[in-house]
């Protein structure tokens, strides 16, 4: 499979990534280009600008969730039939698990799939010592897929110069420049940036920044570079054998009704795993736990994934008839999955960051509560528990949170890669599958099969 792309990666954290890879792909779009977008990692904010404020299909490549072959197949599945596949990479560039290893790095996805990279270089009060900079990440790695740069907030006096200079000394190309702009386009929250629906005026502010890049950033050479990206599978060099179809069970005549909790507090969902429960013959119903008064009828399961749930934990509590039918549904046998946010709304209450208790939905004992650091921060991998009755094998995953719970499960033993820390976690029944840990099915497909077994057997 052949599908032209570039990442836009950067030395670390805060350099403008997201705000520079989404002008990239505004640009392109008001060009008329077919575009899609893949963020590195377990993010779930900055593909929602992309699909939410941009229209455009966004997916995740991470290669702890989903191994290497599984980006590949992946990035080939969701960038066919695209003129171009834009990648906005994570953190630093090299930086992976364990803060010592460029395992499940941006670094880790580019030499997967044989990526072209673009290095965004905030020059910011630095001139000539950043060819230095680029030379070290360039030769940290023999291949490196670094094949250009772009250079963040410099003055459009000195691009000129600067490029010569980077060019004449480096084997990079310089693609461009960003000028300095505005701050506040994107705000931060303590999981990420702010929602796409609470930032005003957020479109009209890509529309512009679009406009700008397309004035300072070379597309047309960027759109060459993405050509001449290898093959994702075939022979050849930089290619692999990618398997016909990912090891799930296809079963389009199942006809599930599951039902989605998606709403402003429950958000955090992976495209790839919606559509893969939907190959496997589930009908996604989606539900807001926030303003409906009811669930959806005749569900046969139930998904309650993450997200805000402490920003609107008045209004979910206020929600007397939906916290009920929720608890009676899943204490009654409704096959539910949920993670972090929808584990916190299944316990009996959450606690705000000013002490505050608002009642949730009661169906698992104990408080959910703020904690004013990130609880186990990270990629884990999830041993010894079954998965609706079922020995599905170890789970690769990851958390990402402020809040704890009283009980946070025994079920599995949650171990952090290149280290020996390990905790008990997850509750799983027959019937329920709920913790902190988020998954993403093409890490471990037995998980969607064991649940959708469960939902199958309400229906059998």
């Amino acid at each position: 499979m052949y599908v032209p792309r570039i990442m836009i990666a950067a030395p670390s954290s805060g350099t403008g990534k997201t705000m520079v890879t989404c002008g990239i792909l505004q640009a392109l779009k008001m060009r008329g280009l077919s575009v899609s977008a893949f963020k590195c990692g377990p993010d779930y904010i900055d593909p929602m600008f992309h699909r939410k404020v941009m229209g455009l299909p966004s997916y995740n490549l991470d290669t702890w969730m989903c191994g290497r072959e599984g980006v590949r197949r992946l990035l080939s599945g969701n960038g066919k039939d695209m003129q171009i596949a834009i990648i906005e990479g994570v953190m630093g560039y090299y930086d992976g698990i364990g803060g010592i290893s460029t395992r499940a790095s941006s670094y880790d996805v580019a030499d997967a799939t044989s990526t072209p990279v673009v290095l965004l270089i905030d020059c910011k009060g630095i001139s000539v010592s950043v060819v230095p900079w680029i030379q070290g990440f360039l030769r940290y790695k023999e291949e490196s897929h670094i094949k250009g740069v772009i250079l963040n907030r410099l003055s459009p006096m000195m691009y000129s110069r600067m490029k010569q200079m980077i060019e004449e000394e480096t084997e990079v190309k310089v693609y461009g420049y960003v000028p300095v702009l505005e701050e506040g386009m994107f705000e931060n929250r303590y999981l990420g940036l702010k929602l796409p629906h609470e930032t005003k005026q957020l479109e009209e502010q890509l529309v512009e920044l679009g406009e700008k890049l397309s004035q300072t950033i070379d597309l047309d050479d960027l759109l060459d570079l993405a050509q001449d990206a290898g093959e994702l599978c075939g022979s050849g060099r930089n290619t692999w054998e990618c398997q016909s179809a990912p090891p799930f069970r296809e079963d389009k005549n199942r006809e599930l009704r599951i039902g989605i909790a998606r709403d402003r507090a429950f958000c955090f969902m992976y495209e790839d795993n919606l559509r893969l429960l939907e190959k496997c013959g589930a009908r996604l119903v989606p539900f807001s736990p926030l303003t409906d008064t009811h669930m959806p009828d005749r569900l046969d399961g139930l998904l309650l994934y993450g997200g805000y749930p402490e920003l609107y934990a008045r209004e979910l509590s206020q929600n007397d008839s939906m916290r009920r039918e929720i608890r009676q549904a899943v204490s009654g046998g409704l096959p539910c999955m949920a993670e972090c946010g929808g584990f916190m709304y299944l316990t009996e209450s959450i606690v705000d960051d000013k002490g505050k208790s608002y009642p949730m939905a009661g169906v698992l004992k104990g408080n959910s509560y703020y904690t004013p650091s990130l609880r186990r921060f990270g990629y884990l991998t999830l041993t010894g528990g079954k998965v609706f009755g079922k020995e599905v094998g170890e789970i690769p995953a990851h958390e990402f949170h402020y809040y704890d719970s009283e009980d946070c499960g025994q079920a599995f033993a949650a171990r952090k890669p290149l280290s020996e820390r390990e905790w008990a976690c997850m509750v799983s029944t027959d019937t329920l599958l709920a913790g902190y840990p988020h998954l993403h099915y093409y890490g471990n497909p037995a998980v969607a099969e064991a649940f959708l077994d469960a939902c199958g057997s309400i229906v059998d």
